[in-house]
């Protein structure tokens, strides 16, 4: 399985947890709502409830003081509820709806309050009426407790109809908690598997990639130090694909890199056949020269004299361009690095190449482990090269260092004759001088050496100078 398509299914798999835990809470959520919503109608019930209960008793005391007194102050309470009861039974109606076992016990309890009022209403118009009129109907209904037996049953109505209500109310307060219970076991239990896949996802892929990467990354590093390994990886994803691409860089470097050694091995072979069999030629033209000058001497002209005096110059030159190609075609042989003390190097060469009229200054130079034949190759060429081009009297050779944090940066410095800005690219081409061809010691290899050991070493070298300001090359080197 792909990579991404493994990150896309834990990406799924945490936004359907998600997804599944948001509908959850939704759900519990609106159970929440209807609970509550019921105990906030059920609280108004039960309040309306009671206002009625209270209304109607208040019209019951109301009207037993007025047939007690027959004080009609008492009646202010009676007609008051004759208004205030209806509105409370209508608008319990529409709290407690149509299909509901409460409306039942409700309308009883409406029919019986009008039972009552009926009753009441005689009552009062027996008193009105007369003394006689009113022993008639006591005789015949207060006696037989007809009122009392409608307000009882008034009551216990009310009784029953506030306990179904307080019933009802139990149930959905239980509801309402069991809900906001399982919403936080749902919430904890979606965010905990939430967690465990993202971590668990996260792990995996982490195991996965990094183990890998790392594997690669030290692949790109050997074959950086030319070290041509290669890597395992089975798995079939984006990074096997990158595996497979390393392994397949490493093997045609290290194919492409033995046939490059091969090909050096025989180069050199050849620079050195060719150097040796172009010398003898060249030194049986200078011998045959030389044997020209003594047995014919007298028969000479000064014109051919002049002429033959040019070609063991030219022979001369001609042997010092072979050795020059020879040294720059052998650049590409490695030695071991070993411990070098610069300073007692560049003496050593200063002594076989610096003039004794030539003032020589050298100033700190470290010690470094590195190969001794490439720096050695370096200060010989830069050294020489100031000798060259540095012709007067008060002539001076300047060499000192200067340490950064990851590597050192050498300084050659001379009086001499200086190079034009036009030429500081050139001069490190091979086989280019600014000297006359004809002068022996001049064959364009030296800095051309100097360069090359430089970019091979992945090190920089400049050169600052004006024509007749003099010359100072710097390049840096590092450790090895």
């Amino acid at each position: 399985m792909k990579l991404s398509t493994q990150i896309l299914l834990a990406f799924t798999l945490i936004i359907l947890l998600s997804v599944a835990d948001s509908y959850t809470n939704y759900m519990m959520s609106k159970k929440v709502q209807l609970n509550s919503h019921f105990l906030a109608r059920s609280e108004e019930i039960i309040r309306t409830s009671n206002k009625t209960h209270k209304a109607i008793i208040e019209m019951q005391s109301a009207f037993r003081g007025y047939l007690l007194t027959d004080d009609h102050v008492f009646l202010d309470s009676y007609f008051r509820g004759l208004k205030i009861v209806p509105l409370l039974m209508n608008e319990q109606k529409l709290r407690i709806g149509n299909d509901n076992p409460q409306r039942a016990i409700f309308d009883s309890i409406n029919i019986l309050h009008n039972n009552w009022l009926q009753y009441s209403e005689k009552l009062i118009k027996a008193r009105k009426e007369g003394q006689t009129y009113f022993n008639n109907f006591f005789e015949n209904s207060l006696k037989k407790h007809i009122g009392k037996k409608i307000n009882d049953d008034i009551s216990k109505k009310f009784t029953r109809f506030d306990r179904i209500e307080y019933k009802r109310r139990k149930h959905h307060s239980e509801e309402l908690l069991i809900s906001l219970r399982h919403t936080r076991i749902f919430s904890l239990i979606f965010l905990t598997l939430t967690i465990i896949v993202g971590i668990s996802s996260t792990l995996y892929i982490m195991e996965i990639t990094t183990k890998r990467i790392s594997s690669m990354v030290s692949l790109a590093e050997n074959i950086s130090k030319g070290k041509f390994t290669s890597i395992e990886d089975t798995r079939n994803d984006e990074l096997t694909a990158l595996a497979s691409s390393l392994n397949s860089m490493s093997g045609k470097l290290d194919k492409n890199i033995h046939e490059l050694k091969n090909r050096n091995a025989e180069l050199n072979k050849f620079a050195y056949v060719v150097s040796h069999d172009l010398k003898a030629p060249i030194r049986g033209i200078h011998n045959v020269i030389t044997w020209i000058e003594e047995d014919l001497d007298g028969e000479l002209s000064p014109e051919l004299k002049r002429y033959l005096a040019i070609i063991p110059q030219k022979t001369r030159r001609m042997e010092a361009l072979i050795n020059g190609l020879l040294d720059y075609a052998r650049l590409n042989i490695k030695v071991p690095p070993e411990h070098i003390n610069t300073n007692n190097l560049v003496h050593e060469i200063a002594d076989s190449i610096v003039p004794r009229n030539f003032k020589l200054e050298i100033t700190h130079l470290p010690e470094l482990f590195t190969e001794r034949i490439k720096l050695e190759q370096v200060f010989a060429n830069l050294i020489s090269n100031a000798v060259k081009y540095t012709t007067r009297e008060d002539a001076v050779i300047e060499i000192s260092c200067r340490k950064y944090s990851h590597f050192y940066e050498f300084s050659v410095k001379d009086n001499g004759i200086g190079i034009a800005i036009e030429y500081h690219q050139k001069i490190f081409e091979i086989f280019q001088t600014l000297r006359e061809q004809n002068e022996q010691e001049s064959t364009g290899v030296g800095l051309a050496i100097v360069k090359k050991i430089i970019d091979d070493q992945q090190e920089h070298i400049i050169v600052i100078s004006k024509v007749g300001e003099g010359t100072e090359f710097i390049f840096t080197w590092r450790n090895s």
